[in-house]
């Protein structure tokens, strides 16, 4: 009697809540296609109005796909039995559950975390350009590198050229002739490339400014507020800007030009012929020339060396600004977004636990009446039979005989006297009754 109470209570408590149960899957439906909506807008193209009705459809769409599948789940799920088919409703309930989330979740995440994976985007592309920006204001200060070994060869060729037009100590003879002419001619040579180095870095040092207002924008428009797509279009006119600056700065690059410039040294080395007075003076500058060239070929390997290693370090290559709607960018980063991921699926997921409980609740209430339920479908002939049969296996009467009160005997007409031949008591009668009560 306990257990068919408790079965009541139940069936009574499911009841109740079954109007609250439909009460909450609706809202839930509900929000999901609002999300849905907000997450579908951002991908459509057209009009306004085309939009604005395409996407009230197909949330629409999704809002009743939801509700019925998770009805049919309630319905069906708690009231089968056997093992085999729940385990096709749990797989079929896995298969919806996909299915919501290929056409739902993923859209209500982009609506939750939108505008935050947008940002997302933005701020990953930002530090791409401040690397790219960096790198090539560093390939073409590379160049300055040479800007030394230029000057000090510059320098030694004009204070060799001083010294023999001076003391004659090279070729032993004072005074301005072919040795001096190609010493000042080198020396010439040296001082004009590093002038055209030292004039790169004014001009790389301007071009890094600009570059580094461009990346102040860029950051302010990824921290700010407000809408995020007027942010993101503002984004990428200023990316053309900043790539524009790092093409001119790797344009800037001056390594090529001293390479070119320290080849021609050794190469278009044309020494002039020797103007000495006499046979000896002649011979001396034209050993002192053959030795300048060796210095000048030295001087031209060197400077080519160095510059080739500078032209080794990998060229900045421009990247483009690839623009991305609010659900591609929360695709891209989801790992950024877990908490937006799972409050979009929860919302679409939870009945779930709603049809679970509402399957433990019927098995409860089955078992609690299980041990009933064939005493209430037995009929009066299978109780009279039970009960006969219990007679039998006990060898009592159902009833105690104590319970049972004496009938008397229905009157009887009196029996003729027999008498025996040799009766045992001679005045013994025999009547009706005690013949009676004699039948076995």
């Amino acid at each position: 009697m306990l257990r068919k109470n408790n079965a009541a209570r139940i069936q009574a408590t499911l009841t109740g809540v079954e109007t609250m149960t439909r009460f909450a899957l609706a809202v839930l439906a509900l929000a999901s296609g609002v999300y849905t909506y907000l997450g579908v807008r951002d991908l459509l193209d057209g009009t306004a109005t085309f939009v604005f009705f395409a996407a009230i459809i197909y949330s629409a769409a999704v809002s009743v796909a939801i509700y019925a599948f998770w009805t049919f789940m309630m319905r069906f799920v708690p009231i089968v039995t056997s093992a085999a088919q729940r385990v096709g409703l749990f797989l079929t309930m896995a298969i919806g559950c996909l299915m919501i989330i290929a056409m739902s979740s993923w859209l209500n995440a982009a609506a939750l975390a939108g505008s935050a994976a947008l940002e997302q985007h933005l701020a990953v592309n930002l530090e791409g350009y401040v690397e790219d920006l960096d790198a090539a204001h560093n390939n073409a200060l590379a160049a300055q590198s040479l800007l030394p070994d230029v000057q000090r060869a510059a320098e030694r060729f004009g204070r060799l050229a001083d010294d023999e037009r001076n003391s004659g100590a090279l070729t032993g003879s004072i005074g301005s002739g072919s040795v001096v002419q190609l010493l000042t001619q080198m020396s010439t040579q040296m001082n004009s490339l590093a002038s055209t180095i030292t004039g790169s870095r004014e001009q790389v040092q301007i071009l890094y400014e600009q570059g580094s207002g461009h990346l102040a924008r860029m950051r302010e428009l990824v921290s700010g507020t407000g809408d995020i797509r007027p942010r993101s279009d503002e984004f990428a006119a200023e990316v053309v800007q900043l790539n524009a600056v790092i093409a001119s700065l790797q344009q800037t690059d001056v390594a090529p030009s001293v390479k070119r410039a320290a080849t021609d040294l050794s190469l278009g080395f044309i020494a002039p012929v020797a103007d000495g007075r006499s046979a000896d003076l002649a011979t001396r500058q034209d050993t002192v020339m053959g030795t300048v060239r060796e210095s000048v070929a030295a001087q031209s390997a060197a400077l080519v060396a160095a510059a080739d290693e500078i032209l080794a370090q990998p060229r900045v290559e421009v990247a483009r600004f690839v623009p991305l709607s609010t659900a591609e960018s929360v695709l891209r980063y989801w790992s950024d977004f877990i908490p937006s991921w799972a409050g979009a699926i929860s919302i679409d997921l939870l009945p779930v636990v709603l049809v679970l409980v509402l399957m433990i609740a019927h098995d409860a209430m089955r078992r609690e009446t299980e041990h009933v339920a064939e005493a209430d479908s037995m009929t009066a002939a299978e109780m009279l039979r039970a009960m006969d049969l219990y007679r039998q296996l006990s060898g009592k009467p159902l009833v105690e005989p104590e319970a049972i009160e004496p009938v008397a005997p229905p009157e009887m007409p009196p029996a003729p006297v027999v008498e025996p031949e040799k009766p045992a008591v001679p005045d013994a009668t025999v009547t009706a009754l005690d013949v009676t009560r004699k039948r076995p």
